[in-house]
């Protein structure tokens, strides 16, 4: 396996003998391009150094490893070429909507690029399925993108960062899974991004949703599904930074007026994340109906940690919040939805133009 770093110069080549260098000079060896982001897979404890720390022990695990060391202890057999950047040093909690659309155009220039047959991204758990979703939404599908990270920390002693790492750019180079979009891969399942969410705060495998499209075996891929996919969106504007989606909660005693105040207070789309399959209490349905009539699309998903939203219920439930306006979530979690919004309030789309391409890309 051959190794660069793309943000510095030539760093190291491992395990390079006679035959893999002849192939290198044929151009046979696969390329993969891996974008650190930062994320746990990148994280260790630093010494506390502010004033204002409680003491001088340990404080919290902060991104800080860069790609090339991550990849210089994970091991990876095969006749591969891996070149690397940092793109991101960050935990993904503290990622903001421009940082986001950022890390998907460089997926796309590297997409792009003729000399690279797919990419691997190293992210943090918390809003990888925002990123990844938003990468699904413009792939094409020409090559395969996948997103991965780390539970464990980088210095922790059963990390589990170079094993996901090591099977994201196993999946990465199948052809099996070339033309199956941005795919999140962590805890030897390799998932759609569509639909996927991170639903334990803890666990090895944290991600559920989505389609499983193949598992591992003792490092063999076995395929599962192929993911149903959507049209291609073009990528979004640099105004996708500043859209303004907020997220609304139902719970017993809410108020719907938080959704009046969030248009006048200038929401572009509010995501309304109801109770079970999509329903609300008392004054949604009216509130709905006067974001509407205000020109902002809401969005109806549901607050349930998997499944869609499926309308049943009258009475201000899903059926009545649909019929006065709102557009189902599907099997989106209401963040992934909150990212298909904003991508098509970029486009500046009527309400009822919103409603039908949300229904075709959700």
């Amino acid at each position: 396996m051959v190794f660069y770093d793309t943000t510095q110069t030539f760093v190291a080549i491992v395990c390079v003998v006679v035959d893999k260098a002849k192939k290198l000079r044929e151009n046979e060896l696969t390329r993969v391009h891996i974008i650190g982001t930062g994320g746990t897979i990148a994280s260790k404890p630093e010494s506390a150094s502010r004033s204002n720390d409680l003491d001088d022990s340990t404080s919290g695990a902060v991104a800080s490893v860069g790609i090339a060391d991550i990849i210089g202890v994970t091991s990876v057999e095969g006749d591969l070429e891996v070149s690397s950047e940092d793109l991101l040093l960050t935990g993904s909690y503290a990622l903001d909507m421009s940082q986001i659309l950022m890390i998907v155009d460089q997926i796309q220039n590297r997409i792009k690029d003729p000399h690279i047959n797919a990419v691997v991204v190293t992210h943090g758990t918390d809003t990888m399925e925002e990123t990844a979703f938003l990468s699904e939404l413009v792939n094409d599908g020409s090559k395969a993108v996948i997103f991965t990270g780390a539970q464990r920390s980088a210095e922790h002693a059963d990390t589990d960062g170079p094993r996901n790492l090591r099977q994201a750019i196993l999946a990465a180079t199948d052809p099996r899974v070339s033309s199956m979009g941005a795919l999140v891969c962590f805890d030897g399942v390799v998932q759609s991004a569509r639909g996927v969410r991170k639903s334990h705060t803890t666990a090895s495998q944290p991600f559920s949703g989505g389609a499983t499209v193949a598992t591992f075996h003792d490092n063999k891929l076995e395929m599962v599904a192929t993911p149903d996919r959507r049209s291609t969106l073009a990528l979004p504007a640099n105004g996708f930074g500043s859209v303004r989606i907020d997220v609304h909660f139902a719970y017993p005693g809410s108020d719907s007026g938080e959704l009046i105040k969030a248009a006048r207070g200038g929401a572009n789309a509010v995501v309304l994340a109801g109770t079970g399959v999509g329903n609300a209490g008392p004054g949604y349905v009216e509130a709905v109906m006067h974001l509407t009539d205000m020109g902002v699309p809401v969005v109806l998903a549901s607050r349930a940690p998997s499944g869609p939203v499926v309308p049943i219920y009258g009475n201000g439930g899903g059926v009545d919040l649909i019929a006065a306006g709102a557009v189902s979530a599907g099997v989106l979690s209401p963040f992934q939805a909150r990212i298909l919004a904003a991508c098509l309030i970029t486009q500046e789309v009527s309400v009822f133009e919103f409603k039908e391409l949300f229904s075709s890309y959700r």
